[in-house]
């Protein structure tokens, strides 16, 4: 692989912590869901995760769409994640919702959002790993 960026960040205390980038542009506190037993006043690993796992698969759909010649620049990327037990440990599934701008075919949407899981380094990093649903809106 030839790298192309290098994102660094340092989290302290787990999920009752802090998560910040070396550039500083990104400076959070953590904690966890009031569902995991914690307070839910700061952010958590999964959302965090499902907030640049949308955010890479939209910039995903534009570059197949503009291969395709098909605008997709007003699409929306939900991405919800899942934290779950698994045996011992814990596990992760994600659904991504995609919402394609008005007047697109659904073949043609259904076409470039395959190809879009095909090209995201997300879906590239979790393919045999999690379970990742698309669906489309």
């Amino acid at each position: 692989m030839d790298a192309l960026y290098t994102a660094v960040a340092t989290a302290t205390h787990g999920r009752e912590g802090r998560a910040v980038t070396s550039d500083g542009t990104l400076d959070l506190g953590l904690s966890a869901p009031v569902e995991l037993g914690g307070n839910g006043q700061g952010t958590n690993p999964e959302q965090l995760f499902a907030a640049g796992y949308a955010a890479c698969f939209g910039s995903a759909l534009g570059v197949v769409g503009r291969a395709a010649k098909v605008d997709v620049s007003d699409a929306a990327v939900t991405a919800e994640v899942v934290l779950g037990k698994q045996g011992e440990g814990f596990a992760l599934a994600v659904t991504l919702r995609v919402e394609l701008p008005e007047g697109i075919e659904e073949e043609t949407g259904r076409k470039l959002v395959e190809q879009a899981h095909q090209v995201c380094p997300y879906s590239n990093a979790t393919r045999g790993n999690i379970p990742v649903d698309l669906v489309i809106e």
